[in-house]
């Protein structure tokens, strides 16, 4: 096995501005080589961690074409870095991997846009805030309003945002404007653990706690007037966020696979430089049943941000006025397992595609993008850190070709949340929040200094690099108005 010594500095080959590659001699285990994109200033947080060192780990994985990626948001995670994207061609023995897609199963963005501006809506911000909390459960382990049966699960397992629309929340009109339609092909009920079940059954329709959030915000900056047009945003406009995934359920998954695939490692022959990267050939029975597992626990986060939006619609609407609508932008999902086609050295290959903390970015023209969005590419939404902007983006044709359409999903941690809380009291950060204007409605204090912004890189600085290396085009950047979140 090859020796696992950490990345430095030094072992970059600067390609461009905003590209960085560790080349394939490296080390003698890479199949191919690690390209970082980021810039020169950031570089010096991301060698101080061992996401580099993850990342060249994930060059070895059996199938991985062209390069393993990493966003400008990279940081480090389980086995795969955080803001990592790798694809594996299925016909060349190409394999999945727990680690290359995350414990928070298709955690994801929703963007609602109301039909107001800041100042119409300032008079009822406080209101407006204190109803959000009180509608949207958060915080560990918080139990939801709705309590489904197992086979009432099973349905939302199978067909994910589809299945509340059935029940009679949200609408048709929200599933067009989803990835995926809200729903995975393939998701297999099954699959999912009783323990995963149990975890899940009472948590749709909450946030969860960490860096999850529901913001209300206002657009800020538009930088395509078109574009921004298209996505019927505009300056002044109030939107509102919100960033949750799969909760326990998915997390159960995601440990239930890794060891039924831990104890198979002999068996396939796999020689990992790091166990966490534990992975199954994709064509394998437990490589299936991982994605069926893997795609019914990203049905289950794309029905709860959907209720979630519900929630958020109603706690809205008992404050503004039933004529008051909030209508969905976009949901994108950034840690999921998707099998695409996508062109290699000139041809059409069916890979595996792993973004962890990335987001798809599919430039204009895909299939896969709604009809109304199809001229200007995918939406990409980008959260910042708590208190600072959030952006709206635009996949683009040249991305493609440079990240397999990927782009980055936030500004990526740079210091631990232990660290943050040492760093930073909540109760100065909450104050310093409201003193910008932001109203806070959060029950700890100590959940707030975890996702204080210095524990996070630059959003700005994050999304130019996006923006420069034309992995997505900047649209519209929105501001916070108030932050509601769990502890």
């Amino acid at each position: 096995m090859a020796e696992k010594k950490k990345v430095t500095r030094q072992d970059l080959i600067k390609i461009d501005e905003n590209l960085f590659e560790i080349p394939q001699s490296f080390r003698a285990d890479m199949r191919v080589p690690a390209r970082i994109y980021t810039s020169e200033d950031m570089l010096t947080d991301i060698v101080e961690d061992l996401s580099l060192t993850q990342l060249v780990n994930v060059a070895t994985l059996p199938g991985i074409q062209k390069a393993a990626y990493a966003m400008p948001d990279i940081h480090q995670g389980y086995g795969f870095p955080i803001g990592g994207v790798a694809a594996t061609a299925i016909n060349q023995g190409g394999v999945i991997s727990p680690g290359g897609i995350g414990y928070d199963i298709n955690c994801g963005v929703r963007l609602l846009a109301a039909n107001m501006t800041a100042d119409e809506f300032h008079p009822y911000i406080e209101d407006v805030a204190t109803a959000l909390f009180h509608a949207v459960p958060s915080g560990v382990g918080r139990h939801g309003k709705v309590k489904l049966t197992i086979p009432e699960l099973d349905k939302v397992l199978r067909d994910g945002a589809r299945e509340m629309v059935k029940l009679g929340y949200g609408t048709q009109e929200d599933l067009e404007v989803c990835e995926e339609n809200g729903c995975m092909a393939g998701a297999d009920p099954d699959a999912i653990s009783p323990e995963a079940k149990k975890r899940g059954h009472d948590q749709l329709g909450t946030l969860g706690s960490g860096n999850h959030f529901l913001e209300v915000q206002v657009v800020d900056e538009i930088y395509d007037k078109e574009t921004a047009h298209v996505l019927g945003l505009s300056l002044g406009q109030v939107t509102v966020m919100i960033h949750c995934g799969s909760r326990g359920l998915g997390h159960q998954t995601c440990t239930d696979y890794v060891r039924t695939m831990m104890k198979k490692l002999p068996e396939w022959g796999y020689q990992l430089p790091d166990r966490e990267l534990v992975c199954a050939p994709f064509t394998s029975k437990e490589g299936q049943e991982y994605f069926a597992a893997m795609s019914a626990a990203a049905n289950f986060a794309w029905a709860n941000r959907h209720l979630i939006g519900h929630w958020v619609r109603e706690a809205w609407q008992s404050v503004m006025g039933p004529k008051e609508t909030l209508r969905t932008v976009y949901d994108v999902s950034h840690n999921i397992g998707k099998r695409e086609r996508q062109r290699i050295d000139g041809k059409e290959v069916d890979v595996v595609m792993h973004r962890k903390g990335a987001t798809r970015a599919f430039g204009p023209g895909r299939p896969e993008i709604p009809a109304q969005y199809r001229s200007i590419g995918q939406p990409v939404l980008i959260p910042g850190t708590m208190g600072t902007a959030s952006y709206v983006l635009v996949g683009t044709e040249e991305s493609m070709d440079l990240a397999f359409g990927s782009s980055c999903h936030g500004a990526g941690r740079r210091m631990s949340r232990i660290k943050a809380k040492h760093a930073v009291r909540g109760s100065q950060l909450r104050r310093d929040m409201e003193s910008h204007g932001i109203v806070v409605r959060c029950d700890s204090d100590a959940g707030l200094a975890e996702e204080a912004p210095l524990a996070y890189k630059d959003v700005d600085s994050v999304v130019n690099v996006v923006d420069s290396a034309k992995l997505a085009r900047k649209v519209v950047k929105v501001k916070p108005l108030a932050v509601i979140k769990g502890g």
